[in-house]
């Protein structure tokens, strides 16, 4: 009895092999292979790694986040919170790593293509971000706050657009 298919009935990947040369498969090699090296590089010089952590120090690997930074280190959140403690959901940890996501995407495509706006600018998505975890933290004093009949929270970032950084 023999494993193998029966005649004429190659298997699909068989097939594949067979009908692709082989310098096409070289090729696709180095391109995968290059792609991958090329984005280890990145990844590496960039300091990747960094951003999955919740060190404020991570921000300001790029120079256009100093004044942030500076303005958060000498603010009056800096003994209790750190960048991703108001950058990020407190809803999930998905939520959290998405909107890190986004914004790292949105990051590293502005200053390699140089296409960013001084001073930095905060996104719709991220302002909204930084009011809900305002609200998360000070949930027992802003329930006094909300606006009777609204469904719109209370914008703190309206009055307390510096709090956590200053300038």
């Amino acid at each position: 009895m023999s494993n193998s298919p029966p005649e004429g009935k190659q298997g699909v990947l068989e097939r594949i092999w067979a009908w692709i040369p082989f310098r096409a498969w070289l090729t696709l090699a180095a391109v995968i292979g290059g792609v991958i090296g090329l984005g280890l590089f990145t990844f590496t010089f960039a300091q990747g790694a960094s951003y999955f952590s919740d060190d404020p120090t991570s921000c300001v690997n790029c120079h256009i986040m100093r004044d942030q930074y500076d303005g958060w280190n000498h603010g009056s959140h800096t003994a209790v919170a750190t960048c991703n403690d108001c950058h990020t959901p407190h809803t999930s940890m998905v939520a959290k790593y998405a909107v890190k996501g986004i914004n790292g995407f949105r990051h590293s495509a502005a200053f390699t293509l140089g296409n960013f706006q001084e001073p930095i600018r905060i996104t719709t998505l991220n302002y909204n971000v930084a009011r809900g975890s305002c609200l998360y933290c000070h949930a027992a004093i802003t329930a006094e706050m909300n606006h009777v009949g609204s469904d719109e929270p209370t914008d703190c970032l309206h009055c307390h657009a510096r709090v956590g950084h200053l300038k």
